[in-house]
């Protein structure tokens, strides 16, 4: 291989980390020199200046390099582990918490399971999923009672406890601000041929 060359692919190669280039991770990793420190190409961390990284192809290698393992995207983590996942996998995890009918009722509650700040969370999802956890739990609510409402002799009140709402009030409350009718109205519309 000749210096051209070499050049060349150090250049696509940090092009990839520059990106953040998904296509790379797990087959690529960067060590900083500076810091001894090496990570994936998908890191959220600042990048090096081109002249202060190494690469390697596996963890092990950049690990007995003497490089120590990135705390943020956790290289040295299974390939689609939660730690591989990153904050992607929390998300995935809070989802499931508000999917369940007794689960949080509140950012501080989910954050507190979860084992983060109510901020952190926040900011989780408004990155991966652009809406507010309670927003999540609210639409999860909703569409349950709608699916039962549209199926089934149900009454209202035992239909807001079913899909998850504390009281009769704030789900018509909820549901006739989101959908601009009553739940009533809703089920009368629904069953109308």
């Amino acid at each position: 291989m000749n210096a051209q060359s070499h050049i060349a692919d150090r250049h696509v190669l940090y092009q990839a980390l520059l990106k953040r280039d998904k296509r790379f991770d797990g087959t690529l990793f960067f060590a900083v020199v500076t810091t001894g420190i090496y990570c994936r190409p998908i890191c959220p961390a600042r990048k090096p200046k081109p002249e202060n990284v190494l690469y390697f192809a596996d963890a092990n290698t950049a690990a007995l390099a003497g490089f120590r393992a990135c705390k943020r995207c956790r290289p040295e983590s299974r390939p689609g582990s939660p730690a591989w996942q990153g904050t992607g996998a929390t998300v995935s995890r809070a989802l499931r918490l508000l999917a369940q009918g007794d689960g949080p009722t509140s950012n501080t509650a989910l954050a507190d399971k979860l084992g983060i700040t109510d901020r952190h969370l926040r900011r989780l999802f408004k990155e991966h999923l652009g809406r507010s956890p309670m927003e999540i739990r609210t639409e999860n609510r909703l569409s349950i009672a709608k699916t039962l409402l549209s199926g089934g002799d149900a009454t209202i009140a035992d239909i807001a406890f079913a899909a998850g709402f504390q009281s009769l009030r704030r789900f018509n409350d909820v549901f006739k601000k989101t959908y601009n009718c009553t739940p009533t109205e809703w089920r009368h519309q629904c069953n109308t041929p």
